[in-house]
């Protein structure tokens, strides 16, 4: 039996530049981790919480429990920043080793992403909730091939959320694996809806957190012309994260002239979309005129809201 441990990458609110005063987030949303089989499951989570130790040894009373027993957790957020290559270069010196001890163990990094439709919620008119499951979904069926290819069933363990969004996901999820069982055999090998662990208590959604944090920042590489996160592509030689993926890893694009990006090429040295030298900041999917249309309206709905609160 395989299990994955899936966090989300990026956030599910609308995007229109990373300049925005409101919209600028992330560019895609989806849900990376790891993919490990069961019986060295317990293994990797020891290993990660020692590698994790050692990596914060100089702040020892980050490391103590709480009086419920969980633990510091660093976020991925917080370990791979756009200073980080220069400031904190062992986060990611820990986090290939990590990479290396887990492929020794069989397991497999894994992502999917949407990138996201330039505009606000209004403008793209898709909702958050809407974002997350249908990335839940197709995140669920890319998990699913790959435990069929293995010829084992999957587990799936995500961090936790509050209980009304997690009754909700659930129950959505347990219809879409059902509803598409029927002709998609894959689906049978999901044992059940993914289960929600708090990410304080179990080193591994911890972990599934940095793999989320890592991807998020490769996918705004290569989808911001000017994105924070240029170092990242010098630090996935072929002995750690590149090959590490799944082949049913992905980004899916929105309106774009290229294909998607698929298991480790989103780790690339090369840029697709941007092939020539720096220049504005547009995303090829959007023209000019129209996205300076799109930041005014954006602008406009702003300043209605303030005014109105």
């Amino acid at each position: 039996m395989l299990i994955a441990y899936i966090d989300e990458i990026g956030e599910p609110g609308a995007f229109v530049d990373i300049t925005h005063e409101r919209y600028n987030t992330s560019p895609a949303f989806g849900y990376g981790g790891f993919i490990i089989p069961a019986r060295r499951a317990r293994d990797f989570g020891a290993q990660f919480s020692y590698e994790k130790k050692r990596l914060f040894s100089s702040h020892p009373s980050l490391l103590k429990r709480d009086d419920s027993g969980k633990q510091f957790e660093a976020k991925g957020s917080s370990m791979f920043r756009k200073e980080t290559d220069t400031k904190y270069p062992q986060n990611i010196r820990v986090f290939r080793a990590l990479v290396r001890n887990l492929r020794k163990r069989d397991g497999k990094l894994f992502y999917y992403a949407d990138e996201k439709p330039i505009g606000t919620q209004r403008q793209t008119r898709i909702e958050p909730l809407t974002r997350e499951r249908e990335a839940m979904m197709e995140t669920l069926n890319r998990i699913a091939t790959y435990a069929k290819e293995q010829r084992q069933q999957v587990f799936v363990l995500m961090d936790s959320v509050n209980e009304k969004a997690r009754v909700i996901r659930v129950a959505e999820m347990y219809a879409h694996i059902f509803a598409r069982a029927a002709e998609h055999e894959e689906m049978k090998v999901i044992i059940e809806p993914p289960m929600h662990l708090d990410s304080r208590l179990s080193s591994n959604i911890q972990f599934a957190d940095w793999v989320a944090a890592f991807t998020g920042r490769a996918i705004d590489r290569q989808l911001v012309r000017h994105s924070p996160y240029m170092w990242i592509n010098k630090y996935v030689a072929d002995d750690d994260v590149l090959g590490a993926f799944t082949y049913e890893s992905k980004l899916h694009l929105h309106n774009r002239s290229i294909v998607d990006f698929h298991h480790s090429k989103l780790f690339y040295a090369e840029r697709p979309l941007y092939p020539g030298p720096p220049g504005s900041m547009i995303v090829d999917h959007v023209d000019g005129t129209t996205l300076r249309r799109i930041k005014a309206a954006a602008e406009k709905s702003r300043r209605h809201s303030s005014e109105g609160t």
